[in-house]
């Protein structure tokens, strides 16, 4: 997953909106959202070359996500697999909090990585490349392979983007969201990030929808989440190039506390280190 962008407590039908895209290499092979069989009580898309997740929840309400920290200078000579973040997580009995406080304490042992998980209790994030663990109060939060809080363009405009969807009628959110996912529009060379890939890549990778022959967004999700505890989870997958796949959209249950403290204005973004 490469961007994710969460609102909680902004909207009054959909007080959780989950809008995130995953970008992998295409010969990586992957299931699209569906109930798992093992471990049961897991509802999402599937890396089947590990067996973990990018983005899920589980049958009792809670969700993860989760999205690669980009530093080709720190690699592991031997990770620990990071979709396991979110798997292991969702089939456990740890709340979201010490469950991201435990995971963070072991981050020596992954390449790096952001965590988001939320429960009953809140949604915390953490990171194994520092910024501490912190819960995400109500507001606008965007992430992509950098820390929370890091304005990359793509996430200031996808953050823009959530608070205008989030401002539509509720039956046009969804498809609004899938827009905002959808935005490939190139960045100028003065505003990207340098994370030690290049200048042409990093072009490649600053859209909030990558496209690829190789490598590229392998699909968009979008997470809604009522008051009585109902959720929608929909999921686009797409081919080489951006070439449209296949969609499938599943009920879920999805019970998120909700802290009592407004975030900042624009959450989730600063300036760019």
């Amino acid at each position: 997953m490469c961007l994710i962008v969460v609102a909680l407590g902004a909207h009054p039908r959909f007080p959780v909106a989950i809008a995130a895209n995953r970008d992998e290499f295409f010969a990586r092979p992957t299931a699209p959202l569906e109930a798992w069989t093992a471990p049961t009580g897991i509802v999402g898309g599937r890396d089947l070359e590990k067996g973990g997740a990018w983005l899920a929840t589980s049958t009792d309400g809670a969700f993860a996500a989760v999205t690669n920290y980009r530093d080709p200078s720190r690699k592991h000579p031997d990770p620990r697999s990071r979709g396991a973040l979110v798997a292991d997580f969702l089939s456990g009995t740890l709340p979201a909090e010490r469950y991201v406080r435990s995971v963070v304490a072991l981050g020596h042992e992954f390449d790096g990585f952001n965590l988001i998980a939320g429960d009953r209790n809140g949604v915390w994030y953490g990171s194994n490349r520092g910024g501490g663990v912190v819960p995400l109060g109500p507001g606008i939060h965007g992430i992509s392979n950098h820390l929370l809080g890091t304005a990359w363009p793509k996430v200031r405009r996808s953050i823009a983007a959530m608070t205008q969807a989030l401002r539509r009628p509720d039956a046009a959110v969804e498809a609004a969201l899938f827009e905002l996912l959808a935005d490939d529009a190139a960045t100028p060379d003065e505003d990207l990030p340098d994370t030690g890939v290049g200048l042409e890549l990093e072009r490649r990778l600053a859209p909030a929808f990558v496209r690829g022959a190789g490598y590229g967004t392998r699909c968009s999700t979008v997470l809604l989440g009522t008051p009585d505890g109902n959720g929608t989870f929909a999921e686009r997958t797409f081919a080489p190039d951006g070439v449209p796949g296949g969609s499938r959209r599943l009920a879920v249950t999805l019970r998120i506390g909700i802290g009592a403290t407004p975030a900042a204005s624009a959450a989730g973004v600063a300036a760019q280190p």
